[in-house]
């Protein structure tokens, strides 16, 4: 919140009540995952705070494929897929006034040893594993330090250029980009290109 320093990390080992866009849940169980929040307060307005997100999809997911040598992309506007199939979701929300942002609050869940007899009949079309993927184990805080590395890198970016390289690194790494898509938004759905 607006007493939280510049770039505060806050990490869970489990969350009971994690949530994705339009309030939907998400599954994150007891130290199968890499479950944390950033807080950033940005010199930028706000209605550029949105692009946060493509700025911490970009560094997991170059974090993710460096650390594991696989190759997810992004799915637009907040989600990491390998084959298909959902290994991150990321939620940006914001606190802001005229003109002004007071924090924006970037939480990550990333899937990493959740085995698949795990998840719900539900689920297990949908999401992926990091280390079932990867085929090998994965060290949790090695790979957490890798993103959020890149995420330094990237906000550090940002505050001197700027959104612009930012966007044609997010861009490389898309799965979506060109696709036809379904967007279902709180009050309509609309498809597009």
């Amino acid at each position: 919140n607006a007493g939280c320093t510049d770039g505060l990390l806050c990490i869970a080992e489990e969350q009971v009540g994690g949530k994705g866009r339009l309030s939907r849940g998400w599954f994150s169980p007891y130290a199968q995952g890499i479950w944390f929040s950033v807080v950033l307060k940005p010199p930028f307005l706000p209605q550029e705070a949105a692009k946060c997100t493509l700025l911490a999809a970009v560094a997991v997911v170059k974090g993710v494929n460096e650390y594991t040598g696989v190759e997810a992309g992004i799915k637009w506007p907040n989600d990491i897929l390998f084959g298909g199939k959902k290994m991150v979701g990321i939620l940006t929300e914001m606190n802001a006034e005229f003109g002004h942002i007071n924090y924006v609050v970037i939480g990550t869940g990333i899937n990493v040893n959740i085995k698949t007899e795990d998840l719900s009949d539900e689920l297990k079309d949908i999401v992926a594993s990091l280390s079932q993927v990867a085929d090998k184990e994965i060290n949790r805080a090695e790979l957490l330090a890798l993103i959020l590395k890149h995420l330094e890198d990237l906000y550090e970016q940002v505050l001197k250029d700027g959104f612009t390289p930012i966007l044609a690194e997010w861009r490389k790494w898309s799965v979506t980009l060109g696709n036809e898509v379904k967007v279902l938004a709180p009050d309509e759905t609309y498809e597009g290109k």
